[in-house]
């Protein structure tokens, strides 16, 4: 198994330094260094430690030998696409960061910016982060298994009113929903 720590170190800006601070308990810059060219054995207990530490998921920071990680080739500057001097996996962005969780919304129907096969990725909130989730898209769960998805347009105590995407529509009031969901990142295919 070959581990990507160094890549996904780098993307995160990172030093082996920053690593091993935020290592719990805090480890040493040599340490990182060497579990990261595997001269040290990268077993599961370092692996969920270093993971907690660049804030991903454990299983992305090893990969097989014929892995088939999508490469970061290329940056786009103010005066055109430039390439990398060495290829890098790229990470996908969703997996980093964030303490809560995340969920996916597929789109299967147009409504206001969002197109047919867009995927809506949302981190949840709990009931006491429900005011900085205002004028921004979420995801509310309703009664019957059923949810509303929208622009959180209001909000008064337990109750919230959002706003469906396009034209036309009427708010959604929904009383004390037991988490909303935040809209943090949309993929699109070209």
């Amino acid at each position: 198994m070959i581990n990507r720590i160094r890549d996904i170190r780098r993307q995160k800006h990172m030093t082996l330094a920053d690593v091993a601070a935020r290592c719990t308990p805090p480890t040493t810059a040599q340490t990182i260094g060497r579990l990261e060219t595997g001269t040290r054995n990268l077993s599961l207990g370092w692996m969920n430690r270093i993971a907690a530490a660049l804030e991903v998921e454990p299983e992305l920071l090893v990969r097989g030998d014929e892995a088939t990680q999508p490469q970061l080739i290329a940056r786009l500057l103010e005066t055109g696409a430039d390439a990398l001097s060495k290829p890098a996996d790229a990470i996908l962005p969703i997996a980093l960061g964030g303490e809560s969780a995340l969920v996916v919304l597929a789109v299967e129907a147009s409504a206001g910016e969002y197109r047919i096969g867009d995927q809506v990725w949302l981190r949840q909130f709990e009931p006491d982060d429900y005011s900085r989730l205002l004028n921004r898209d979420v995801l509310a769960p309703r009664p019957g298994g059923r949810f509303a998805f929208g622009r959180m347009i209001d909000r008064d105590g337990n109750r919230v009113a959002i706003l469906p995407p396009g034209t036309g529509k009427r708010q959604i009031v929904i009383d004390n929903p037991p988490w909303l969901a935040m809209a943090e990142m949309l993929v699109r295919r070209l």
